[in-house]
């Protein structure tokens, strides 16, 4: 479907009309510079001239009205100026006959064009600055009146026939969602193929997923594979400070639509603009409630066979009005998952199209590393590996460089400059041991790719572990092996330095594993106390400047889940010391190793931690 192309643009009237009156006003300027003579002549007194003329030292006087030019009798030009009495002549002042001092006086009739182009200039100029002046600022009034009127405008980006196309074959991964949208792209392709059916076209689909899933990306290739325009908006562009500008923005992005349909309007983060009407988000603002009434209008009113079809993406569904989602507005729900292996391996592939890389780099090894990661986020490590390459001064990427990449992406990158004393370092390599030791150990927990007493980002060591394969699933025996690891470093430090010899290094390791305790009792129903109950708090409010949470259970209930998370962090830590008690040898083999290498990588763990067993008292029944 072509796209009708815009109205031709008026010529620039404002610039036109103030580059005629700027050349009008330097034209007078400039005829008024011609028109008055200009000279460097030296003015002297009417006596000295009178005086040298009568010793013959003045070849010609020119005589215009009162005012004198001289001529010296050793120069062709004039040279002088003086002014007489307007009383009398120059024989009557004491100028000799010219047969006397032969002096040649000329008498010439004074010229008024200079004078009277002044005059006029004094007056005409100002008259024009003024006139100009006022009619720069009728056509400033002129265009913010329209401005205003154009306000309500929709601010929507078409993309069409006349922009590069993006389709599915352009788009690693996210199979089961082009699926989904493959029959979006047949209802407009073919609508009369559903329509002799009964089929009604579909009039939205809301594109779920996590950010950098690529939801935009599908959403303008079902553009590109229809050929149909595509008329793109933030949902943030809808919500003004005017009450009622949003609903007219809608309007007008729904016109323009129909005018072109069959069309896609693609929405980018609606929650902006569709969250539940009444929560009082946004300071109970009346403009967003505004918007969103008039798209649910716009996508269910009473005109039908429009053939324009809405695409939503947002992160956010769960905060989504529950009107914009009923059958009949988004239809179908397609939910944009975190990529597999084997579409990350294609997801990198396209990265790498145009980017050299020599025969070291293995994609498929970091496919199966990057378990959990987006598409953005593989984009973003293919983009530091270059970035890397670059900065040694190297032709190609190598498999050292995307190793590099994406340990700067996913734990951060290394701060080899800070200075770090012995005993710290000592420190960090027990506490970095001490989750290695018990990770390695325990049955269900994922096992060590790479341990580190470098410090990274913003911790002093890292240890980490990545799954073997993609998981859809996680069972609460894998919960409670990753609370104990988590709880290594800490249980490792008091062994070492005594109870009271804990640090600070274990805070975010402690944090993480209070949220996994918590997650594990109120989102997952695995407490022991209140199995298979969940207790789900949602994301709160604000009231009186402060964040409030709807907590849907007791205070009883509260105690218990407290309860229950204390139970199951000290469970986790009884687990470690275990571990850690029963394998002393193999914990100080591994820091020692760490304090040398600083690094050490799965096989390096693996062969120091061999004889490293699981006490019988650290198992799970």
């Amino acid at each position: 479907m072509a796209i009708k192309s815009p109205l031709p643009k008026k010529p620039n009237n404002v610039l036109r009309l103030s580059l005629f009156w700027a050349i009008l006003v330097i034209g007078v300027l400039v005829a008024i510079a011609v028109a008055t003579p200009h000279d460097n002549l030296q003015e002297v007194p009417i006596s000295t001239v009178i005086e040298n003329a009568n010793k013959g030292e003045i070849k010609t006087i020119v005589v215009e009205g009162n005012n004198l030019t001289i001529t010296p009798k050793d120069s062709d030009h004039p040279t002088e100026k003086s002014v007489k009495d307007g009383s009398s002549s120059l024989a009557q002042q004491g100028l000799k006959p010219q047969s006397e001092n032969g002096v040649v006086v000329t008498n010439k009739v004074p010229s008024d064009t200079g004078g009277i182009l002044w005059n006029l200039a004094i007056i005409i100029v100002p008259v024009i600055l003024i006139a100009a002046f006022f009619m720069f600022m009728m056509r400033q009034a002129q265009g913010q009146n329209n401005q205003a009127l154009g306000f309500g405008k929709s601010k929507a980006k078409l993309y069409g026939e006349d922009k590069t196309k993006v389709v599915f074959a352009d788009i690693a991964g996210n199979d089961a969602a082009k699926q989904d949208l493959e029959e979006v792209v047949d209802f407009l392709k073919h609508p009369k193929k559903y329509e002799s059916l009964g089929a009604k076209i579909p009039k939205g689909v809301l594109l779920v997923g996590n950010p950098g899933t690529g939801k935009t990306m599908l959403a303008r290739a079902v553009a590109g594979e229809a050929s149909v325009p595509f008329f793109s908006i933030s949902g943030s562009e809808f919500v003004e400070m005017f009450v009622g500008v949003g609903a007219s923005r809608v309007r007008d992005l729904f016109a323009k639509a129909k005018k072109n349909a069959p069309a896609i309007i693609f929405i980018d983060e609606i929650d902006a603009v569709g969250r539940k009407r009444g929560s009082g988000m946004g300071g109970g603002h009346d403009e967003r409630e505004q918007t969103l009434n008039q798209i649910l209008v716009e996508m269910d009113g009473f005109e039908t066979g429009t053939n324009v079809i809405v695409l939503a993406a947002t992160n956010r569904a769960d905060v989504l009005d529950p009107a914009l989602l009923r059958p009949g507005r988004f239809d179908r729900r397609t939910n944009i998952t975190l990529p597999e292996r084997k579409d990350r391996e294609a997801i990198l592939k396209v990265h790498f199209k145009n980017k050299p890389a020599d025969t070291t780099v293995n994609l498929d090894k970091l496919a199966a590393k990057t378990a959990g990661s987006s598409g953005a986020d593989l984009a973003n490590i293919a983009n530091e590996s270059a970035i890397i390459a670059a900065r040694r001064n190297a032709k190609k990427i190598s498999n050292d460089d995307l190793t590099e990449a994406f340990e700067k992406v996913a734990i951060g990158p290394e701060r080899k400059s800070r200075v770090m004393t012995q005993k710290d370092k000592e420190l960090t390599a027990y506490h970095e041991a001490g989750h290695a030791l018990v990770g390695h150990v325990l049955p269900d927990s994922d096992p060590v790719h790479k341990v580190t007493i470098i410090p990274r980002g913003g911790t002093g060591g890292v240890t980490w572990f990545l799954p073997p394969e993609d998981t859809m699933y996680t069972s609460v025996y894998e919960f409670k092996d990753v609370l104990a690891r988590a709880l290594g470093g800490r249980v490792a430090e008091k062994l070492i330095n005594g109870r009271d010899g804990i640090t600070t290094g274990a805070g975010s390791d402690l944090r993480k594993a209070t949220e996994i305790a918590r997650d594990m009792v109120i989102e997952q129903g695995m407490g022991s106390r209140l199995r298979d109950q969940v207790f789900h708090e949602d994301n709160g409010g604000m009231m009186f400047d402060r964040m409030t949470h709807e907590r849907p259970y007791s205070d009883d209930t509260a105690k218990e889940i407290d309860i229950e998370v204390a139970q199951l962090i000290k469970e986790a830590a009884n687990r470690a010391e275990v571990v850690l008690k029963a394998n002393m040898k193999s914990l100080k083999k591994l820091a020692d190793a760490l304090l040398v290498e600083e690094t050490l990588d799965e096989p390096g763990v693996v062969t120091l931690l061999k004889d490293a067993k699981l006490p019988k008292e650290a198992m799970l029944y």
